[in-house]
């Protein structure tokens, strides 16, 4: 049913009743986009086009983290280093402080819902005088962190497909290896071929392919991961048992046991990040402040639920640990899958490991790209008209795709000379990102007296600050280790540069600035402020945005001292009416269904059960 349609057509006469529908009807025609209208409060104008949906959304937040490609690909550095129990119980505990840190992005973004996600949120934060220098190194500590997280991504499906063709060649049994090896340069060089195609497929239109290939990424990872880990279950002989799997420790690190469980959160790090990923397509999604923050906190909660089921199926079907550690395929997991299915159908669970894992790296590309169309927007890179551009086809921004695609083959061609290089950079990913959330949150705490804070529909209330110091002092931690040598003693061979990138990366941005940059970069280029939001009934007082959830006189988003857990009831009433049908009967004569499926809008529909009370 078009609702613009049936408020402004009945069959019924005209009274006071009538003209008052057909007055809301009149109010309800003049919003088209609310999103468009709370972007352009912001300061920036819908160049791109708003095609995801609630489901696209989800599938593409869940594809970012992208578990079945993730976790095969990580397993052997916990499996190695700390022993099975430590890849079970560091997935379980990470899982549980990525929710953490992600509940406080999406409060964040959920405020400012903008291709810049958490740059963009900086300018908000801080005070005027300090906005610049930390949009600026946030943004490319975002900018680079992200960057090198898609060349990795690029690089490990290709170690997956070259590690499936040798699993497929002629096994030596006398020497123990396969007769195909790959080397650095076949790597990287099948690595610039995959990110090409992900430039490609990042390119196209939203409305017509993207967004429809994206609705297939989460059903697929997801159910994928069940049918294997079903598999792996049934088919594998001698199984370990539980004992073994939830105790067994072991000093693989050479640091000591508790030292090489914490070094066994490599895989979750570099698994459960980028939570402001899905944030960078806000400007292509549909009431992007509340389905982001949603899609964020139900991506953590699915990948986590899901990597852990992994890890732990993986554990048990690791029956020689010493063999599938030195596995000659160079991966672990994929030993366990031939263990447990032979070559044919070992190879077929392969293929969907590699599947998925691309599909991660397309989905990382997009929010990687429009970070890079959102920093250029505001003049921070060099030649930024020219990356800030959007293709008047595709409504996409094609040059700022194919910024990344040169990006990330050139950081992958160091493989080539040197893998040390190239695994610190890869190694840099998760702190570089998780460093620049920690450090707007640490902002919007150390200044909330002098610059305030208004929510978005997704708030924390009253667990704001515990769960924003908690996230924090995570971050900090699990940044150190993960800087940290992995393998004692420490060599120039196996020392892990990543410190000395991540420094780099510190250098980089703070020398362009007081080289140049702050004579001519002023933070985003927005309005300061949305200040009013206005209607045909009156404005918004200048401190408050559009009610977004304001249903029957029910607080959707309660103010920061209130908390959403004044109103923890409205949370199932909110979800009630976010899956089904909400249907109104006005005096017996119209019925009126609002859907936030696809017709209207949480914004939109609050303005108008505004107009009904």
């Amino acid at each position: 049913m078009d609702l613009k349609a049936g408020l402004e057509s009945t069959d019924t006469p005209v009274t006071n009743e009538s003209q008052s529908v057909n007055k809301r009807g009149s109010i309800m025609a003049t919003i088209e986009d609310d999103d468009e209208r709370l972007l352009n409060r912001i300061g920036y104008t819908q160049d791109l086009r708003r095609h995801f949906s609630k489901w696209s959304t989800l599938s593409y937040a869940v594809s970012v983290l992208g578990v079945l490609g993730s976790v095969p690909a990580t397993f052997g550095s916990p499996l190695s280093l700390g022993g099975p129990a430590a890849s079970v119980w560091a997935w379980l505990f990470g899982s549980i402080m990525a929710q953490i840190i992600s509940s406080s992005v999406s409060e964040l973004v959920s405020a400012y819902p903008t291709a810049g996600g958490m740059y963009f949120v900086t300018k908000n934060v801080v005070p005027d005088e300090h906005a610049a220098i930390w949009s600026w190194v946030i943004g490319w500590c975002n900018l680079l962190g992200q960057t090198a997280g898609v060349a990795s991504v690029g690089y490990t499906v290709s170690q997956l497909i070259l590690a499936a063709a040798s699993m497929n060649s002629h096994f030596d049994h006398v020497t123990g290896t396969y007769a195909y090896t790959p080397t650095a340069l076949q790597t990287a060089l099948l690595s610039w071929l995959i990110l090409v195609i992900l430039g490609v497929i990042c390119s196209l239109t939203t409305k017509k392919r993207l967004h429809q290939i994206v609705t297939w990424f989460m059903p697929i990872n997801v159910l994928a991961s069940i049918a294997i880990c079903i598999t792996l279950l049934v088919l594998t002989p001698n199984k370990q048992s539980a004992t073994w799997v939830f105790t067994h420790f072991t000093n693989g690190s050479g640091w000591g046991t508790p030292f090489s469980f914490f070094l066994s959160f490599l895989s979750v790090a570099w698994t459960m990040t980028d939570y402001d990923g899905t944030t960078h397509m806000s400007e292509e999604t549909h009431d992007a402040a509340i389905r982001g923050p949603m899609a964020i906190r139900w991506a953590v909660t699915i990948s986590g639920v899901v990597g852990w089921m992994l890890t732990v199926t993986f554990c048990f079907c690791a029956t020689d640990l010493d063999a599938i550690i030195n596995s000659p395929t160079g991966m672990p997991a994929a030993q366990i899958f031939l263990n447990a299915a032979g070559r044919g159908g070992g190879t077929a669970m392969w293929f969907f490991v590699i599947l998925v894992q691309f599909f991660t790296g397309c989905s990382a590309m997009l929010a990687d790209t429009r970070m890079a169309y959102a920093f250029a927007r505001d003049g921070a890179l060099p030649f930024s008209n020219f990356w800030a551009k959007v293709n008047p086809y595709t409504q996409t921004p094609v040059n700022s795709v194919w910024l990344i695609v040169i990006l990330t083959c050139a950081l992958n061609t160091i493989a080539i000379g040197s893998t040390a290089t190239i695994v610190a950079i890869f190694n840099i990913t998760a702190p570089a990102l998780d460093m620049s959330y920690a450090a707007v949150i640490v902002a919007r705490n150390i200044y909330a007296s002098r610059v305030k804070f208004i929510p978005g529909p997704y708030t924390l209330g009253i667990w704001q600050k515990p769960l924003n110091a908690i996230a924090c002092t995570w971050v900090l931690f699990i940044s150190i280790v993960l800087m940290f040598p992995t393998i004692r003693p420490v060599t120039m061979e196996n020392m892990n540069y990543a410190v000395v990138v991540g420094a780099g990366i510190a250098v980089f941005s703070l020398g362009w600035w007081w080289a140049g940059a702050r004579k001519t970069y002023t933070g985003p280029k927005t309005k300061d402020l949305i200040q009013s939001i206005a209607s045909e009934e009156g404005n918004y007082e200048s401190d408050q945005r559009p009610n977004y959830g304001r249903v029957r006189g029910l607080n959707f988003v309660n103010t920061v001292s209130d908390g959403v857990f004044h109103d923890i009831w409205v949370y199932f009433f909110i979800l009630y009416i976010y899956i089904s049908p909400y249907r109104l009967k006005e005096d017996g004569s119209k019925l009126l269904q609002l859907s936030l499926r696809e017709e209207v809008s949480l914004p939109l529909m609050s303005i108008y059960l505004d107009q009904l009370q």
